[in-house]
């Protein structure tokens, strides 16, 4: 097989991740109302592994997906086991002081013994390996920050965490910390036998089921429409990256969701000779930051490289992303064959800290995991089932979703949010653009002004146009086309939709309204309304 630049170009790059090659079990719909001692809603890892650990504790569940479970953000993932943080050590340490700081690193070792844990049990064959990882300096060489790794490392040292200062780290060259002890998987072989183990014992797992209302009016139990039928339960897990209202009001639920911010994050997958490079992870310390990780397989090797992350919907040519890259993996790994690409969306909370626990009497969430979400899913799922047993949890205060302002965070909440009037008021006021459906080409897709409204117009390969309302049904901003993607993304709080307007990613909750017509004109004249 050949390998390198030039050999990329034979493929026509896959547009899904390297992990959606397996095939998950598939589940039917809810067709008929039952009762569960606990509902999780979203099958993802948080929400699989939740359902998988409360089961285990004696519970009956029900895990409700709308789409097809592990398919979603998790299928998406790049498949890093880390007890690294976006953070750092000297940001925690002065955010939360030594005790937060040692806590947070904690979770993540405590998160990955537990994946492990359950690889054993349940004897899955899902290429568990531990690896190192290495923070080094920027492959951009924007700033020197050595000495700032040299602390962090020294750092490391105080609060009892193994972890040194090298000169060089592997692929790369550069200085940087040596990180043991962490590991790899793959995410959908693991998640495909897990979400296995759910259903039995008055317990269900179901697919092409979305919940749309939720009734919380009685103190005794909770009733959560289903496909037209009624899920009763005692507890709700939302388990969807974005939270979902549920049974929160509606202020509190707005508030909650102004606590995190969505970014979209691009990733490759390339072929490699056997052994050209050890197995291991990578993260730079650029802004925003490279990551890599090296799989070692029995003809070949395997990378996933990452990054570019933006706020989502906020930035345009995105396909330039997947270009600079493949550019980039090619100046350390010449002979990387690149196969596939994609992107994903992670959510950043206002502190970096995830928030997970109970948002309101019998409503629990998970979410904000900074990129890290197979490791703090997993965390969640622990931290909700001791919370339900009752059982003290040493994290419960630190990742409280009620948890006080802390020091480092403040500034950071209010100028995520600066994002939501700024694009609200931009994209309302500025023209759109003033051109008929004809000008829209094939596969691809724009907001047009028709008729005096706003629409967001997408031709299919065949020709045929879909006409949708632009404007976001979570606060009412104008959407953006993503051409890497096919999707529409909504600039102020991050929420996606197909060419379709169905909801890919939250915190919208229902899809962009279809417009055939507009107060009676055919939106195929051409407006001159600006």
């Amino acid at each position: 097989m050949l390998f390198g630049p030039e050999s990329s170009k034979e493929f026509n790059l896959s547009p899904q991740s390297y992990w959606k090659q397996v095939t998950l079990p598939q589940f039917s719909p809810v067709r008929e109302s039952i009762k569960v001692d606990i509902l999780i809603v979203g099958g993802g890892n948080t929400g699989i592994v939740t359902a998988y650990l409360l089961k285990q504790a004696g519970h009956r569940v029900a895990l409700i997906e709308r789409g097809r479970c592990a398919h979603g953000s998790t299928g998406n993932t790049t498949a890093h086991l880390t007890s690294v943080t976006d953070l750092g050590l000297t940001k925690l340490v002065r955010s939360h002081g030594l005790a937060g700081a040692r806590a947070v690193w904690d979770a993540g070792v405590a998160a990955i013994d537990k994946i492990q844990e359950i690889i054993t049990t349940e004897k899955i064959e899902c290429e568990f390996e531990r690896i190192p990882g290495y923070i080094h300096t920027s492959i951009r060489g924007e700033h020197d920050e050595t000495f700032q790794l040299q602390r962090e490392a020294e750092l490391a040292q105080e609060l009892g965490v193994s972890a040194k200062f090298v000169n060089r780290v592997p692929i790369f060259g550069r200085e940087g910390i040596r990180v043991p002890d962490q590991a790899k998987f793959h995410p959908l072989k693991y998640l495909a036998a897990l979400v296995a183990c759910i259903p039995g014992d008055g317990s269900h797992v179901f697919e092409q089921s979305e919940a749309r209302v939720f009734d919380g009016a009685n103190r005794d139990f909770v009733r959560v429409q289903v496909n037209g039928h009624m899920i009763t339960c005692q507890q709700v897990v939302i388990a969807t990256d974005v939270p979902l209202s549920g049974i929160n009001n509606l202020a509190s639920a707005t508030l909650l969701q102004t606590k995190f911010a969505p970014y979209t994050s691009y990733v490759i997958g390339a072929k490699l000779p056997p052994n050209t490079a050890p197995a291991a992870l990578f993260w730079d310390t650029s802004r925003p930051y490279y990551y890599l990780r090296v799989d070692h397989h029995l003809h070949e090797d395997y990378v996933v490289f990452g990054g570019n992350d933006h706020k989502t919907g906020q930035a345009e040519r995105t396909n330039d992303n997947f270009v600079d890259l493949e550019t980039t993996l090619h100046r350390f790994l010449p002979t990387a064959c690149v196969d596939r690409r994609w992107s994903g969306q992670v959510l950043e909370s206002h502190d970096g800290l995830p928030l997970i626990g109970q948002v309101v009497q019998r409503q629990f969430v998970a979410t904000g995991f900074s990129g890290n979400g197979l490791t703090l899913g997993t965390l969640a799922g622990m931290m909700i089932r001791d919370s339900l047993m009752g059982r003290k949890n040493q994290w419960h205060d630190l990742f409280d979703p009620h948890r006080l302002q802390l020091r480092g965070g403040i500034w950071n909440y209010l100028s995520e949010n600066l994002d939501y009037p700024y694009y609200l008021l931009k994209d309302r006021l500025m023209p759109s653009e003033n051109r008929g459906l004809e000008s829209v080409n094939p596969g691809q897709g724009a907001v047009l002004k028709l008729n005096g409204q706003r629409v967001a117009v997408y031709r299919n390969e065949d020709g045929h146009a879909t006409k949708l309302s632009a404007v976001c049904t979570h606060m009412g901003c104008i959407v953006h086309w993503n051409e890497a993607e096919s999707s529409w993304d909504c600039p102020c709080h991050g929420a996606r939709f197909d060419v379709t307007g169905k909801v890919i990613a939250g915190p919208a909750e229902t899809p962009l309204k279809p417009v055939e017509q507009i107060q009676g004109q055919n939106l195929d004249a051409q407006s001159s309304d600006r």
